[in-house]
């Protein structure tokens, strides 16, 4: 299949093929009529596979089929991202594509001035990307109106909804019309998240293009078992074996990450951090450095790191296992885009076995087990028994009929408390996500708080550098 048999308008064929695509990823494939046939949507698929064309293409189309000028501060469609560096990813994507047509697109974010945004939505946007904070900011300063959106987009839904975005979104809703399209996208969805999306909609139409849950079968993964006071030893052992350029390293904390990218400054190792402390240009900055080989090696959190899209990232390595098995998914879909082929280590010592278990359980799978060469852990870990995933079927769900005076949004929804939940961190991981999304909209801009289908190659069997006898 074709792009041109989607039903895309000749300016935006045009633009995709300045970009190189010539075919539609699955994801693509499903959700672009269905967008065009203007039915609300909720879209499951993994990181890397294309959801920022799968809705902004047929969204643009559908623009540019009613033109109309947009007064001064207005918006036709709304995009929700949970930070920055997504944000500026997906506006970037929406200027591509737009290029050859008559769309005016802005894209804001808290950490920076406030006062640019300002002006620039002064002439309104037929398209806005924004992230929640800094949205409600230019709203409370009567900058920006949202009684004329017609579609509202929440992308990396599950961060949207589940960590601390809730009552953000619940405000940002009551100011769009209920007449609207609604079309939701992330990697992964829970049960309780869906319940929660589900009343946002009207009818949607669910879509999956892998078994949920799942994560990105071209990725080598390999669980690298050590004690704990030895991980990052083992890291730096592990990057120098396997000659690691483009690396993409996850720590816990804050204080972990910037603590890793001293120790690796010892070894001789290029790094820099990325987390909800540093400033956007500071993040900016390092995005940069990996990108054009500056620095080998990226430290990131969770939440800093979503948004990241760096083409043939080769690996990615987790310090520290993720509390939230969701965002194991999340994390190692860093590599492995668009099909391309991608590596994943897990440093686990013996204090999280419990997050191990959590996570072979939600991706239905056991990890295989290597032991680093000299960096033999004490105990091994246990292996533990997880039913294998059932085969999935891309045919659309039918949508759900409503129930009897279920309203379509607003405050009737599922209500949760704030860092509590699947999804909530612990510790100082909560606190960043709470930190990134919900007060990266303050005026001053201090402390943002708050590719497409190609054929994947054959993945590369065997031994890795480093890595000896199974544990």
């Amino acid at each position: 299949m074709s792009f041109s048999q989607l039903g895309l308008c000749a300016p935006i064929l045009s633009a995709i093929a300045k970009q190189g695509y010539t075919t539609p990823s699955p994801i693509q494939q499903q959700v672009i009529p269905v967008i065009l046939n203007g039915q609300d949507v909720l879209a499951s698929a993994q990181t890397g596979t294309g959801k920022t064309a799968g809705f902004s293409l047929p969204m643009l189309h559908r623009l540019s089929e009613s033109p109309r000028n947009v007064r001064g501060g207005r918006v036709r469609a709304l995009i929700l991202a949970p930070t920055r560096e997504l944000a500026a990813q997906v506006g970037q994507n929406v200027r591509d594509y737009s290029a050859d047509l008559r769309i005016r697109s802005t894209v804001v974010f808290g950490g920076v001035g406030i006062n640019p945004q300002m002006m620039a939505l002064r002439k309104g946007a037929d398209v806005l990307i924004a992230t929640p904070g800094r949205l409600l900011d230019l709203y409370q300063q009567n900058a920006v109106s949202l009684k004329e959106v017609e579609i509202l987009v929440l992308d990396e839904a599950d961060t949207m909804l589940d960590m601390g975005f809730i009552h953000d979104i619940k405000r940002i809703l009551k100011l769009i019309p209920a007449k609207r399209q609604t079309l939701l996208f992330s990697a992964t969805f829970a049960p309780d998240v869906m319940a929660l999306a589900e009343s946002v909609t009207n009818n949607p139409v669910k879509l999956s293009v892998t078994p949920q849950n799942s994560t990105v079968e071209v990725i080598e993964q390999k669980l690298v078992p050590v004690d704990k006071e030895q991980k990052i030893p083992a890291l730096i052992s592990l990057l120098k074996q396997n000659n690691a350029k483009q690396t993409l390293v996850f720590a816990r904390t804050k204080h972990g990450a910037d603590k890793v990218v001293k120790r690796l400054a010892g070894a001789g190792i290029r790094s820099a951090a990325i987390h909800g402390n540093k400033s956007q240009g500071a993040r900016t900055k390092a995005l940069s450095a990996l990108k054009d080989g500056s620095i080998e090696v990226l430290v990131a959190t969770d939440i800093a790191a979503r948004g990241i899209d760096i083409d043939r990232l080769p690996a990615v390595i987790n310090l520290d296992l993720p509390n939230v098995p969701a965002n194991y998914v999340h994390r190692i879909g860093r590599t492995g885009r668009a099909g391309e082929g991608g590596r994943a280590w897990s440093l686990v010592s013996a204090d999280e076995v419990a997050e191990l278990r959590d996570i072979e359980s939600f991706i239905k799978q056991n990890i295989p087990r290597e032991t680093l060469v000299g960096f033999e852990p004490s105990a091994p870990l246990p292996t533990h028994a997880v039913k294998a995933s059932a085969p999935a079927s891309n045919k659309p769900k039918k949508p759900k009929k409503p129930k009897e005076g279920q309203a379509r949004q607003r405050s009737d929804a599922p209500k949760r408390s704030e860092g509590k939940g699947r999804s909530a961190g612990r510790g100082e991981g909560r606190n960043e996500a709470r930190n990134e999304g919900r007060n990266e909209g303050r005026r001053n801009g201090r402390n943002e708080s708050r590719s497409e289908g190609r054929t994947p190659p054959p993945s590369k069997k065997g031994a890795w550098a480093g890595a000896g006898s199974r544990a």
